[in-house]
């Protein structure tokens, strides 16, 4: 019960920001909105912050530019790109539809939560055309130039040949094409810190989808949550998950189960969304726990704090990636 009352306190801050959210709730219908920057970054030679209530829009054929920094550029609706250190990264289409980002040099890594009919998304480096196919998790090096498919899968297209790439496969980018088989639970400082991220963006989404309320009409958005500072990813319905496992809830689902919880029909490790991962009072799969199994939800202060606590295993997973309809 005490899980539950973490849950209903989360999800109460929706009183004190619920004017403010709607007031700035979705952004333009175009990808290559900067979320987050870490450091010193540049867009086409001009620094830029993304702060709270002022998120730079990346435009067709501007280049970001990291240097001992990182940023988190949004794709279309659940899809998050996060470029590493000393990375150039060029947008050459900002359409939802037919997103394409080109890899000038640096890391890159793409947090795919949800697949979408008409809506595509596409990596360029030098002659190589990658594709995504399913949800998943994506990393696009430039040295040594090669794809990594932690999950989901994608289509390789250099030199005339195509191939599939799929979950715990590396394609170095050599104009071979031969995939070969890599350990997906081992990574680096870029992918922790890309997991945390997607942790962060995660936990502003339940008090968010409770504020948009059952009424909301949008389908996937990236909504604001100006108690987090951040735009949060929800569903126009059911339940989906990141690749880390961490859980993006529509209006309707969070409520259900808020007026569930509050009107004591079902508890956590009760039974009802706790047998399936949809919440854990011992894991993040919903809201956030601490090593006591309390939510920490509500003692998160700014995004810097966040980025800069923990470092958990690249492997925690706690669903699948894509999307689950109850």
């Amino acid at each position: 019960m005490k899980a539950a009352k973490y849950f209903l306190g989360c999800t109460a801050i929706l009183a004190v920001f619920s004017g403010a959210l709607m007031a700035q709730s979705v952004i333009s219908a175009k990808s290559g909105q900067i979320n987050y920057t870490e450091g010193k970054v540049l867009l086409d030679g001009k620094e830029v912050h993304a702060t709270d209530g002022l998120f730079p829009q990346m435009k067709t054929n501007q280049q970001l530019v990291t240097q001992d920094s990182r940023a988190e550029m949004l794709l279309s609706p659940g899809v998050i790109l996060r470029a590493g250190e000393d990375s150039k990264v060029n947008l050459l289409s900002d359409r939802l539809e037919d997103t394409r980002v080109e890899l000038v040099g640096g890391s890159i890594i793409v947090d795919d939560a949800v697949e979408v009919k008409g809506d595509s998304v596409t990596l360029v480096y030098e002659d190589a055309a990658i594709s995504l196919v399913k949800s998943g998790l994506y990393r696009l090096d430039s040295d040594p130039a090669q794809l990594r498919v932690y999950a989901g899968e994608a289509t390789v297209a250099q030199g005339g040949q195509t191939v599939t790439v799929r979950k715990a496969q590396l394609l170095p980018l050599n104009g071979s094409l031969v995939a070969e088989k890599f350990d997906p639970k081992t990574g680096d400082a870029l992918l922790r810190w890309a997991q945390r991220r997607s942790e962060y963006v995660a936990m502003a989404n339940p008090s968010t989808a409770q504020a948009a309320g059952n009424s909301f009409m949008g389908g996937n958005s990236w909504l604001y949550n100006p108690y987090f500072g951040s735009f949060t990813f929800v569903p126009g319905s059911g339940v989906f998950y990141s690749p880390f496992g961490f859980s993006y809830w529509s209006p309707s689902q969070v409520g259900y189960y808020y007026n569930n919880v509050q009107a004591g029909f079902f508890s956590p490790g009760s039974g009802g969304y706790t047998s399936d991962r949809a919440y854990s009072s011992s894991s993040y799969a919903g809201l956030p726990s601490n090593s006591s199994g309390a939510s920490t939800a509500a003692a998160v202060s700014s995004p810097g704090t966040a980025t800069s606590s923990g470092s958990s295993a690249v492997g925690h997973s706690s669903g699948a990636a894509g999307g689950t309809h109850r």
